[in-house]
């Protein structure tokens, strides 16, 4: 039987499958810097051709990540950042779960050296039968 995924986190997973790819990255950041772009005008400084370009712009779409919109014959692409914003939530919320599990862990770990720390002065306050085998074997 499979599990059902919440929504967002099919996002997620399509913001990350997307951002997989070095050359979608570019894009990304192209467009982030730029504010819109064609599809023409980044395809001029990528090693990929303006088809391939149209391929990753679609990928990126798809998850959420740009926005394409017609002026005239161009197609425009604009970054979208809801997407990136619903991923860096979830990924601050799975690290902050992290951090609780690693203080709680720290937390039993440092307890249980105190009571180990106690429990070893305990016995070593002279409640012991005679001298320690360590101090019969000085001369």
């Amino acid at each position: 039987m499979t599990q059902e995924r919440p929504r967002a986190a099919g996002n997620v997973d399509s913001v990350f499958v997307a951002l997989a790819d070095p050359t979608r990255r570019h894009l990304l950041e192209l467009l982030a810097a730029r504010g819109e772009a064609t599809a023409t005008t980044l395809a001029e400084g990528l090693p990929v051709s303006r088809q391939a370009v149209v391929k990753h712009l679609s990928v990126l779409d798809a998850a959420g990540l740009v926005t394409g919109g017609r002026v005239g014959r161009e197609v425009r692409y604009a970054v979208r950042p809801a997407a990136l914003s619903t991923t860096a939530r979830w990924m601050a919320a799975l690290a902050a779960d992290w951090d609780r599990r690693l203080a709680d862990i720290k937390h039993r770990a440092e307890a249980a050296e105190r009571a180990a720390g106690e429990r070893a002065a305990g016995e070593g306050s002279g409640g012991g039968a005679g001298p320690s085998p360590d101090a019969r074997d000085v001369p």
